[in-house]
């Protein structure tokens, strides 16, 4: 699953940041994209962590 969060949120990101250049979004909105994109890696962090540590303890 959080594989798949990453790479998601990878292709997703690429593609926004494509897009905002294309079409010439205003920075505020390609700002949330990046905020989104922090987030969405915040979390995968945060269960890989979460992850590492329940394996750790058995």
């Amino acid at each position: 699953m959080v594989a798949i969060v990453i790479a998601v949120t990878m292709v997703l990101w690429m593609g926004a940041q494509w897009l905002g250049g294309r079409f010439g979004l205003e920075a505020r909105y390609v700002f949330l994209f990046d905020l989104a994109a922090m987030a969405a890696f915040f979390w995968a962090l945060v269960v890989t962590w979460r992850i590492w540590q329940r394996q750790k303890r058995q």
